[in-house]
């Protein structure tokens, strides 16, 4: 039987309905009274899991679930072993340097060579500064990086950005973007290599929709 990792969070409803279109129903997880983590397809072809975005490629890469749906930003960072079939087109974003508004620097290049950069995505942002050869000290937080340049614990953040509305409430402006991001289907590469679970076939009628 097919198991799906599917994302909690801002991805969730579009990843059901990406799967409702090729006849697998998963929309028990947007019942708010709904606590299960693993629910069955009222067709019993398929079972999905519901977990953190950040999981999803492990679940993935460890054979737990043989087709998982996560954004490019967390494959960017994380790195895992897993095979990237589709980009699905919804779930934009981008991963942007931001600072203040007051800052002088309006590109990344012009930050104080071994300045501090708080970020959630050490990687990502590691990977731009040497890119751009550029030697930083990443500050790794795990939330409201934003407080960063705020405290002056940093002169810059690197993080993931939608609409920009929580930099703008907290003064800070986009000074460069490292690159933008949607959700991407993605398998386990030894399952998809041998077509376990008629995976080829579901990613096939999975290319033909739009969300």
């Amino acid at each position: 039987m097919l198991t799906v990792a599917l994302p909690k969070g801002a991805l969730l409803s579009d990843s059901i309905k990406l799967f409702r279109s090729v006849g697998l129903d998963f929309s028990a997880f947007l019942d708010s009274d709904n606590r299960q983590l693993q629910i069955s397809d009222p067709t019993k072809m398929a079972i999905a899991l519901l977990v953190r975005a950040q999981d999803v490629p492990v679940y993935v890469e460890y054979g737990q679930a043989q087709l998982g749906i996560v954004g490019d930003d967390v494959l960017r960072e994380k790195k895992p072993e897993v095979a990237k079939l589709l980009d699905l087109g919804f779930g934009y974003c981008r991963m942007s340097v931001a600072v203040p508004q007051t800052s002088p620097y309006r590109r990344a290049v012009e930050l104080p060579p071994h300045g501090r950069v708080a970020s959630k995505y050490v990687n990502s942002a590691k990977d731009f500064f040497h890119q751009i050869d550029l030697p930083v000290e990443i500050v790794p937080l795990s939330g409201s990086v934003e407080l960063g340049p705020i405290t002056g614990m940093s002169e810059a953040i690197v993080d993931l950005v939608s609409t920009g509305r929580t930099l703008k409430e907290n003064g800070l402006v986009e000074i460069d973007i490292l690159y933008e991001s949607t959700a991407r289907l993605i398998a386990h590469p030894l399952s998809y290599r041998l077509n376990q679970d008629d995976l080829a076939t579901w990613v096939d009628k999975l290319s033909y929709v739009k969300i």
